[in-house]
């Protein structure tokens, strides 16, 4: 549908793929679906030999405020497909709505079970994402929260293909509930159109802000849809030339070292963040937007 930009015909991109809200995310909680989700997204990202990395919730480790080990064994299915996991907080926590006190308690609550997991496979806990993308409303909050993340050992993982898979997510779930099945098919049938749209959307607003295309990070969640359509959007990412690669190699360009300086409500992506440190007139203005059917479904008058 997007044609490659010149000179990216024959040149490979870089992709890291990021998925939130371990170990699933799903109005149906029951373990059943857990499983299913869980199975269902890990063959297709074996499959695609996509080295992925997890951010886990932990409390959906826990049942009646109890440890359950049938929840935790679908992180245990994550490191046996020899993928990584990252901290989300324990309850995907706002940074803006609460103390920072309060939330890097929560931070720490988050890492106990995944921490213990990882060790086990002779591993170590290494990147903290922020839940929203909300990241502080004040460079001292943010400066203060980096500073507690260094000091235990965590590297924040940005995103820079930001999208709103969240909302087919959403749409996609409500039409299971009513057993639609030709708006399951129309729902699915745009999903992955519009995250080529946005993908081509952002290899642009790289190129206009630093005269070439970066190594991106990918957001998805560990949701139905994407359990469903993975296998979709891996085909499409290599079709435009893509290479998966992990977070630690896509951090390693230079890019990352520039300073996240965004104070707003937003959860944007980090090339929005340093387009709008540059000037406002930097950010290209025809990005893509979920479509109104899908709106619709999801029952949102807007992203």
């Amino acid at each position: 549908m997007f044609p490659l930009a010149v000179g990216a015909q024959k040149k490979e991109r870089f992709i890291a793929v990021t998925i939130d809200d371990l170990p699933v995310v799903s109005p149906r909680t029951d373990l059943k679906t857990r499983r299913e989700i869980t199975k269902n997204l890990l063959e297709k990202v074996t499959k695609a030999k996509v080295p992925a990395i997890g951010f886990v919730n932990e409390a959906k480790l826990y049942t009646a405020e109890k440890r359950d080990e049938a929840q935790i064994d679908l992180l245990r299915s994550w490191l046996a497909a020899n993928l990584e996991l990252g901290n989300h907080t324990f309850s995907h926590m706002s940074l803006h709505d609460n103390s920072l006190e309060d939330y890097e308690q929560n931070i720490l609550k988050g890492e106990i079970i995944t921490k213990e997991l990882l060790k086990a496979k002779s591993l170590k806990m290494r990147y903290f994402r922020h839940p929203y993308l909300w990241t502080g409303l004040s460079m001292e909050i943010k400066n203060e929260l980096g500073a507690f993340l260094s000091e235990h050992n965590y590297t924040i993982a940005p995103v820079t293909i930001d999208n709103s898979d969240w909302i087919f997510a959403s749409a996609y779930e409500k039409a299971l509930a009513k057993n639609d099945k030709k708006l399951l098919k129309q729902i699915g049938a745009a999903y992955v159109p519009y995250l080529e749209a946005k993908t081509d959307y952002w290899e642009r607003q790289s190129v206009k802000l630093f005269g070439r295309e970066i190594k991106q990070i990918l957001l998805l969640h560990a949701n139905q849809i994407n359990s469903e359509y993975f296998d979709d959007i891996a085909k499409m990412l290599k079709k435009r030339k893509y290479k998966f690669i992990t977070l630690e190699n896509a951090l390693t360009d230079e890019v990352y070292k520039l300073p996240d300086t965004f104070v707003k409500r937003n959860g944007i992506s980090w090339l929005h963040r340093w387009a709008i440190a540059k000037g406002k007139e930097n950010i290209l203005p025809d990005e893509p937007k979920v479509p109104d059917f899908v709106l619709k479904a999801a029952e949102m008058k807007s992203e």
